[in-house]
């Protein structure tokens, strides 16, 4: 090869090397890094207290998943092993299913079918107590169930609201199962069903008009002896530990803390007033549909089917995270839980209710795990002397219904 073109080859080679002296004096341009929700809720700081209690409440929801599709079974009280393993995939579970019904005894009592000698499970009475008394308490709260529906309805911009998205938050909202008629249908003075699927608030309530963080700034305003300037459109703010205050950070919540803007009952033009006041009223809307749910929680997924409806024309995730002092958002778990961080202090909320009471009954059940009380030591040596647990069916009689009946009279004793 001819020196010349070796030469003129090893400089074509050395200029396609970044390393190359003809890339030296080249200026790299700095990219700012790009601020999404997905990079927010990266780098969030993480509150234990609420991830721990987004596992828990979703063990309590796999557990009503299973008496649900127990309960819908119409040959008896109990299933089959061997017909719930098929339930995985509907559940969600990453174990099998008979794994999960083995780690809480207190929940699910499993026992030898006496007839056909295969393994079964139901639910124990305890549970079923518990979730009866649910049904029994929110039945006692229903004048407390229609004024939330009456806020929610308040709160749209055209006073209506599509059911189906109600029936996405019911335990949420704690509605029955069948509110649409025992509700809706029961109180024609309050709601009217313009079409299939949509609900329509028929009067206006003036004594419903007032937000949950009204009466917090009230109590500011009278005990800490703050300004109204001060109070009139402030929220709580409850930071996690370990949240990093940036310069010029007390200073922007101060100026967004004073900022007004409409609120959720009000009948204005929510767009008016600029980009800011616009995204305060989204965080107000949502800081006041927390507030009505139940347990002041509630998957993010759900509320992006009220946001025609709240006219809250922006991305809800990035709201939320972009307020960490009033909001928290947990990724255990299938789904992202948004938790509103005043109404709860050390895993519990502030102001329970009874329907929460309730629940908070049922998740400590699940959270037995296997310890061994009294109840369940004297239910293994029941098991043992009898060898035999009851299975009651549902239906017309079948042989061997007197054994059942036997086994059943005693249980009671």
């Amino acid at each position: 090869m001819n020196p010349l073109s070796t030469f003129r080859y090893r400089i074509f080679q050395s200029t396609t090397t970044p390393f190359s002296p003809f890339f030296l004096f080249n200026q790299k341009r700095w990219k700012k890094p790009v601020i999404s929700a997905q990079t927010r809720l990266e780098d969030r700081v993480r509150d234990p207290h609420f991830d721990k209690l987004t596992t828990h409440f979703k063990k309590l929801n796999v557990v009503l998943k299973i008496h649900t599709l127990m309960s819908n079974r119409k040959r008896g009280s109990f299933v089959s092993l061997q017909l719930m393993s098929r339930w995985r995939n509907i559940l969600g579970l990453n174990v099998t299913v008979t794994s999960f019904l083995q780690k809480y005894p207190h929940v699910f009592d499993l026992f030898l079918h006496p007839f056909r000698r295969n393994m079964c499970c139901r639910i124990t009475r305890k549970m079923k107590e518990l979730i009866l008394l649910e049904e029994v308490v929110a039945k006692r709260c229903e004048l407390e169930t229609v004024m939330r529906l009456k806020k929610l309805l308040m709160m749209s911009l055209n006073g209506t609201l599509h059911v189906h998205a109600l029936r996405l938050m019911r335990r949420e909202l704690g509605l029955p199962c069948d509110f649409r008629d025992s509700i809706l249908g029961k109180y024609c003075d309050e709601f009217r069903l313009v079409d299939l699927e949509i609900v329509e608030l028929v009067g206006w309530d003036d004594e419903l008009g007032m937000a949950c963080v009204e009466e917090w700034r009230e109590r500011e305003y009278r005990e800490k002896w703050l300004s109204e300037f001060e109070t009139k459109f402030a929220f709580p703010m409850n930071f996690p530990t370990g949240f990093k205050i940036e310069r010029g950070f007390r200073e922007k919540l101060k100026t967004w803390q004073r900022l007004s803007y409409t609120k959720p009952y009000e009948r204005k033009d929510v767009k008016c007033g600029g980009a800011q006041r616009y995204e305060k009223r989204a965080v107000a809307v949502l800081h006041e549909l927390l507030s009505l749910t139940v347990e002041k929680m509630v998957e993010v997924d759900q509320l992006a089917h009220f946001r025609r409806d709240f006219a809250i024309e922006v991305n809800m995730r990035e709201v939320l995270l972009r307020h960490p002092g009033i909001f928290y958002i947990s990724t255990k778990g299938n789904a992202q839980t948004v938790f509103l961080r005043e109404a709860y202090e050390k895993g519990r909320l502030v102001e329970p209710n009874p329907v929460y009471e309730t629940r908070r009954n049922m998740l400590e059940l699940v959270l037995l795990g296997r310890r061994k009380t009294k109840q369940l030591l004297a239910s293994d040596e029941f098991k043992e002397e009898s060898n035999t647990v009851v299975c009651k069916v549902d239906g017309g009689k079948r042989e061997g219904d007197w054994a059942i009946q036997f086994l059943e009279g005693c249980e009671k004793n």
